[in-house]
């Protein structure tokens, strides 16, 4: 039988330690400055071997939530390169500016 793993839920950051922030026309999910320095310092302490049970939870739960962060920004910039819409405008302007370069073949 395993022990169940002691983690603080991701969710308990969610008012507090997340902020959306604008990259290339894309809004992101990012930690807040102070929730970033926190799970520096763990990190850092748990390097070192000096990270206590409740530290290593706290540290887990930041963990856990950095990588839903990862899965939504990845899911959020690949649906904002391309869409049925953007492709179609994309498509039309290219038509407009393409100019047929073929020339007859002498037979």
């Amino acid at each position: 039988m395993t022990t169940p793993k002691l983690m603080i839920e991701p969710s308990y950051w969610l008012e507090t330690g997340i902020k959306l922030e604008k990259v290339n026309n894309l809004n992101i999910f990012k930690f807040t400055d102070e929730l970033q320095s926190r799970s520096d310092q763990l990190l850092e302490k748990s390097k070192l071997g000096l990270i206590t049970a409740e530290e290593k939870a706290e540290l887990d739960g930041i963990s856990e939530l950095a990588q839903i962060f990862t899965y939504a920004n990845s899911v959020l910039a690949s649906e904002s390169t391309w869409s049925p819409i953007t492709s179609e405008k994309s498509l039309q302007k290219e038509q407009n500016t393409c100019a047929n370069i073929a020339t007859p073949q002498n037979l």
